[in-house]
């Protein structure tokens, strides 16, 4: 009945492990304990849990990516800590659980940190930036969001039930394969991206629908803000990729499952086709993450320079250039895998020639930036530590285009300095400067400047003590994801990673401070205005929180930066008569299938087939009792909302 699960699937063959194990458990029992304690189980099932609305949604993905970097980063840290003790040593990480840690914090990142924090930021803001009153499919937002939630369950229960994959991040067949990898690790990594990749692609085709057809009624396709056009070609791309990647994970748990040999080298199967179709989706991942962030620092850019973006049309361009050629790169993940030279030569250059639109938007920014009235707001330091970084980062990556340059320095720790050159400053900077951007959009008060800045110094030295000196150790020859080093000559530059990862953990620590000082001292930093920062797009022209119907009347719409537009012309963008608005009703059903979701997975993964089957049917009933739902909207009617808008905006007494 329990199929593989069974007394040795406790952590009780680590210490650290049982350590990380009894850490998850007493948060999960804390938070149980606060909620059940203040009596909140009502507050949270109504207002969140079963929610529809976009905002909250985006705010709960947001949550989630907080709480998995918290995850991500612990495992991070403790590889940089093993590889310094590792130097001539053992490490402190036993056995196997030094490959669970590698595998568990590149999936964790990528797949449950930096995905729902792109998703969040783009659920909360885009329908506001377009004038929306909603995404196109409210229910499918929510059902989008479990999934997610129900993969992450699946990672961090594998930390107390069973163990994490030890076949890295990438999951290479013939490492993952049930003959080499025959524990739950593997399994715990298919079903935990394959249900989050099936809540990703949704996501992603309503953010689509709702760009294509919920705009403002006279909003032009070139009068979006930036953010909205990078938030639908980084869409564009996920309905691309993401499909090889589901394939390659199905293919790869049949082959697991049911002994077919799709990846199995000698019984017809083939591994380098896992390969391909992995990284027909690991490379365009990196733009599907990147270029929200490059949305981000646009508007922070015009913001806080106090200027129109420099060549708007020149960097929605190089944006749609990107999203092409960020197709076509792929095969420079493995150039000395046995390409052709002509073929190796042919995504060399591709690679290089995306190099073209990426530094034009960095031209755009500084020449946005000259002769601006800079304000040099925490979210400027975010973007600026970003140009700089950036820019080294991304001359790394035309490195590894030559092909005779990456045979070199393929695998070593060179790679890890460039990956993470791109993806900390590049996306994870432009996420938390969106974080502390529009987080007075979503509360109403504003974040703690003096934390803000004080993490951002934490993050900016971090970065550069922890993953600079990779690029040495990788041109010095350290093999990545290596648990034992045996040359003395590298014990000095791995113990200045180390380092920069404690200062990085008192850049996070600083995050943590500014959200707690922020909350205790709201009322003083509260915004009255719903436009602190002298904002040039829609959004900032509501009152802070936004409302749940985002707009009382529909807006009129003056061109780009339509808001800085009516404030410098005095005009009004809400004149016309209100009228009654339709809103979609909180629905228990999503929540329902994630929780079913997760269970299917963890099923699965144990073998504990009566559970999957129970899972999926429950599932399928509450999907079909779904569409013949025809009353899943409520009105709000017009004097009610005329009512509710004076009041937001002080016309009349609450």
């Amino acid at each position: 009945m329990l199929g593989r699960l069974n007394y040795e699937a406790l952590p009780f063959y680590s210490p650290i492990a049982l350590g990380g194990a009894a850490v998850t458990l007493l948060g999960a029992l804390a938070v149980v304990g606060i909620l059940t304690w203040f009596k909140l189980w009502g507050w949270l099932w109504r207002n969140w849990l079963t929610t529809s609305d976009h905002k909250k949604i985006g705010i709960m993905y947001v949550v989630l990516a907080l709480v998995m970097l918290l995850r991500g980063f612990a495992d991070g840290i403790m590889m940089r800590f093993h590889q310094a003790a590792a130097v001539n040593g053992p490490g402190f990480l036993e056995g196997d659980h030094f490959q669970q840690v590698f595998s568990a914090h590149g999936s964790i990142m990528i797949f449950f940190m930096a995905m729902p924090f792109f998703t969040g930021l783009a659920n909360y803001v885009v329908p506001l930036q377009i004038g929306a009153r909603d995404v196109s499919f409210p229910f499918l937002n929510a059902l989008s969001y479990w999934l997610t939630v129900a993969g992450a369950g699946l990672v961090l229960i594998s930390l107390v039930i069973g163990k994490f994959s030890t076949a890295g991040w990438t999951g290479y067949p013939p490492y993952s394969l049930a003959q080499y990898n025959d524990g739950v690790g593997v399994d715990y990594w298919i079903w935990a991206l394959f249900i989050s990749g099936f809540g990703t692609t949704l996501s992603a085709i309503n953010l689509m629908v709702t760009i294509l057809r919920r705009r403002a009624n006279n909003m032009l396709m070139m009068e979006m803000p930036v953010f909205t056009w990078t938030v639908f070609c980084a869409c564009v791309i996920i309905l691309i990729a993401f499909p090889a990647l589901t394939a390659a994970l199905a293919l790869l748990a049949s082959d697991r499952l049911f002994s077919t040999h799709f990846f199995t080298p000698g019984d017809g199967g083939n591994f380098m086709n896992f390969a391909n179709m992995f990284w027909m989706w690991g490379h365009p991942e990196v733009y599907i993450l990147v270029l929200p962030a490059f949305g981000v620092f646009s508007e922070v850019v015009t913001t806080f320079s106090s200027k129109k973006l420099f060549g708007y049309k020149t960097l929605v361009y190089a944006t749609l250039v990107i999203t092409v050629i960020s197709t076509l790169v792929w095969v420079h993940h493995f150039f000395t895998m046995g390409a052709s030279p002509k073929l190796n030569a042919v995504f060399g250059i591709a690679t290089m020639v995306i190099g073209i639109p990426t530094g034009v938007k960095v031209f755009n920014w500084l020449f946005t930036m000259y002769r601006g009235r800079i304000r040099m707001h925490s979210t400027m330091y975010w973007t600026v530590g970003f140009m700089v970084l950036f820019v080294i980062g991304g001359m790394t990556g035309v490195l590894h285009a030559i092909p005779a340059v990456d045979f070199n320095l393929h695998n070593t720790t060179f790679l890890v300095a460039h990956f993470h050159n791109m993806i900390i400053p590049g996306v994870l900077f432009g996420y938390i400067a969106g974080y502390q951007y529009w987080f007075p959009k979503a509360f109403g008060f504003q974040l703690d400047e003096r934390w803000g800045k004080r993490a951002f110094w934490g993050w900016f030295f971090g970065f550069c003590f922890a993953f600079l000196p990779l690029y040495a150790l990788g041109m010095m020859g350290l093999p990545r994801r290596s648990s034992l080093i045996f040359d003395e000559d590298m014990r000095a530059l791995l113990y200045v990673a180390s380092g920069g990862a404690v200062l990085i953990l008192l850049g996070i620590i600083c995050l943590l401070v500014q959200l707690y000082v922020s909350i205790r001292n709201r009322n003083q930093l509260r915004d009255a205005t719903g436009d602190p920062w002298d904002g040039r797009t829609l959004e900032w022209s509501i009152p802070s929180p936004a409302p749940s119907y985002n707009f009382a009347r529909s807006p009129k719409v003056l061109g780009l930066d339509t808001w800085a537009e009516a404030k410098e012309r005095n005009i009004d963008l809400y004149s016309g008569p209100y009228s009654s608005i339709e809103m979609p009703k909180s629905s228990p059903a999503g929540f329902i299938i994630g929780v079913a979701a997760f269970l299917l997975g963890f099923g699965v993964v144990f073998w504990m087939w009566w559970l999957a089957v129970i899972s999926f049917a429950a599932i399928f009933i509450v999907v079909v009792s779904r569409m013949f739902n025809d009353h899943s909207e409520y009105e709000i009617d017009a004097a009610e909302v005329a009512w509710l808008d004076q009041q937001q905006r002080g016309e009349i007494a609450p």
